[in-house]
C-alpha cells in the first residue's frame, strides 16, 4: 500500500489530537511568554519594525476582529496576527526548540489568539499545541542527524518563519475545527507563503523582526482559504517540487517518529536572556567569571569557544560582530553579548535595558574578543548550546569557565518562578498589573475565555 502524503498525516494528527495533561499544562506558559515579550516590545515602540507593522496594518484597515497586544487597537485577524507576531519576535527573547533551533511560539500563538478572538470556536490549548508540534517537527526534518547541520540555516533560510507559517496554519485550522483533508490543504497553501532570509543576523537590518509576524499572518490566511475551499498539493512536503526539496534538499522521515506520543513541544526551552540563543553559553560563562570576582577593567583578551555551526551567526563577519551597528544587531554578536554580561545586570543577569544603546565601554571590551570553534561545544550541538570562555588578565593570569548546556536549556531549565519573573518584568513595562494577565492566561488551561486576555 502507498503511504498517505505527509500533509495528510499531519492533518489527521492536528484534527484529532487530544494533548496529554503535561502538554496542556505547558501551553499556557508559552502564551504567557509570548504576551510578556510582545508587551515589552510594545513598550519599546520607538524601534522601527513594530511601529512600521502597526502603521501599515492600521492604514489598510478592515473588520476589527482581534487586538494588537499593548495598543488596544482592533484589526482584522490576519493583520493583528502580523503585528503581534512582529512584537513577539522583536526582542529576540522568544522560546527555542532544540535540536531544530527555531522559535515556534512567536508565530503560532499570535495566529491562534487572533483567530480565537475573531470567533474560531475550537480548543485553543489543543490548537496551539498542534501548531507548535508541527513547527518543531518540520524544523527537525531539516537537521542532518549525522553532522548536526541545520540545512535551513546552511541555505540562509529562517526555519522559524518558514516552518512557523505551516504551524500557524495548523493551529488556526484546528481552531476552525477543520477535518484532516482541509488541514492538509491549509498546509499545502501555507507552504507557498513561508519565507525568511537570515542575512540580517550577520550585517544588520530590522526585517528579521517581521519574520514571525508574516508567518502568523500567512497562517491565518492559509487556514481561512482552506476553510473556504482552496486546495493545496497533497505531496506539498515530500514531493519532487515540494517543501523539503525547496528548503533543505532532503527529508529525514524520522522527524515524524512518535508524532502524538513523544512531544517535541516539551523540548522547547525558555530564554533567560534577550539575545540570539547561540550567545547564551558565552553569557553564562561570563556571568560565572564575573561572579567569581573578574573585573572587566583587568581584562586584556578573551577567547570564546562555541559550536562551529554558530560562528556564522555570532562571530562573522568579525568586524561587524566586534562593532555592531545597533542594540538589536548586538544581540547577534558573541563579542558584544560577552561585554554586556561582564558589565550589565538586568533581568536574569542580562536584560532588555542592556541592549537599548551601544556603549563605548562595551565596544572596547568586545574588540578584545576572539571567537573560535570548540570541539566539545560542536559535539553537543544542536542538542544543547555549550561553550567555554578563556580570559587573560592584564597581570597575565588565565581564567576559564565552561558550560555544557546554557541556562534554560536541556538539564538547566528555567523554573516556573523564573518564567513568571521574566513575564512580570516584561509585561510590567506596559501594564500596571501584569499579575492579572498572568491569572487569565493560567485560566486558559481550564477553558478560560481568550477575551479575558484583551484588551492589553
Amino acid at each position: 500500500m502507498t503511504a498517505p502524503p505527509l500533509a495528510h498525516l499531519l492533518g489527521e494528527f492536528a484534527a484529532s489530537v487530544d494533548p496529554p495533561e503535561r502538554v496542556r499544562a505547558d501551553v499556557p506558559a508559552r502564551v504567557l511568554d509570548v504576551l510578556g515579550n510582545a508587551l515589552a516590545a510594545y513598550a519599546e515602540i520607538g524601534k522601527d519594525a513594530a511601529p512600521a507593522a502597526l502603521a501599515v496594518m492600521k492604514r489598510w484597515g478592515g473588520v476589527p476582529e482581534a487586538t494588537v497586544i499593548g495598543s488596544g487597537e482592533r484589526l482584522p485577524a490576519p493583520s493583528a496576527a502580523f503585528v503581534n507576531g512582529v512584537l513577539a519576535h522583536s526582542l529576540d527573547f522568544d522560546d527555542t526548540h532544540l535540536p531544530s533551533v527555531l522559535h515556534p511560539s512567536a508565530s503560532v500563538v499570535p495566529a491562534a489568539l487572533a483567530a480565537a478572538q475573531a470567533g474560531a470556536p475550537g480548543d485553543l490549548i489543543a490548537a496551539i499545541a498542534a501548531g507548535i508540534e508541527v513547527t518543531n517537527r518540520l524544523g527537525m526534518a531539516g537537521c542532518d542527524p549525522e553532522t548536526g547541520a541545520n540545512l535551513y540555516f546552511d541555505r540562509g533560510q529562517h526555519a522559524t518563519s518558514i516552518c512557523g507559517t505551516i504551524g500557524a496554519a495548523v493551529a488556526v485550522s484546528r481552531l476552525y475545527e477543520l477535518g484532516p483533508t482541509k488541514i492538509a490543504d491549509a498546509i499545502g497553501i501555507a507552504a507557498s507563503m513561508g519565507a525568511g532570509v537570515l542575512e540580517a543576523n550577520r550585517t544588520g537590518g530590522s526585517v528579521k523582526r517581521t519574520h514571525c509576524g508574516w508567518a502568523a499572518h500567512a497562517g491565518v490566511v492559509a487556514a481561512t482559504l482552506a476553510a473556504e475551499g482552496l486546495t493545496g498539493p497533497p505531496t506539498v512536503l515530500e514531493g519532487r517540487f515540494g517543501f523539503f526539496t525547496a528548503h533543505t534538499g532532503r527529508f529525514d522521515p524520522r522527524a515524524l517518529d512518535g508524532l502524538g506520543a513523544d512531544w517535541e513541544l516539551l523540548r522547547t526551552v525558555f530564554k533567560p536572556y534577550p539575545s540570539n540563543h547561540f550567545t547564551h553559553a558565552g553569557i553564562d560563562c561570563a556571568l560565572a567569571l564575573r561572579a567569581g570576582g573578574l573585573d572587566p577593567r583587568d581584562i586584556a583578551a578573551l577567547e570564546l569557544g562555541v559550536a562551529e555551526p554558530v560562528l556564522r551567526t555570532i562571530a562573522e563577519p568579525p568586524a561587524e560582530k566586534a562593532r555592531p551597528r545597533s542594540g538589536y544587531h548586538a544581540k547577534f554578536s558573541g563579542p558584544y553579548t560577552l561585554a554586556v554580561a561582564l558589565t550589565g545586570g538586568g533581568g536574569l543577569g542580562v536584560g532588555l535595558d542592556d541592549f537599548t544603546a551601544l556603549t563605548p565601554e562595551r565596544l572596547a571590551l568586545a574588540a578584545r574578543v576572539t571567537v573560535c570553534a570548540d570541539p566539545a561545544a560542536t559535539a553537543a550541538f544542536p542538542r544543547a548550546f555549550a561553550g567555554v570562555l578563556r580570559v587573560r588578565t592584564k597581570r597575565g593570569a588565565v581564567l576559564e569557565h565552561r558550560v555544557g548546556s546554557s541556562r534554560g536549556g536541556p538539564g538547566h531549565p528555567l523554573s516556573e518562578a523564573e518564567v513568571r519573573a521574566k513575564f512580570t518584568d516584561n509585561a510590567g513595562r506596559a501594564l500596571d498589573r501584569p499579575d492579572q494577565l498572568a491569572d487569565a492566561v493560567r485560566a486558559l488551561r481550564d477553558g478560560g475565555p481568550v477575551s479575558a486576555l484583551f484588551p492589553l
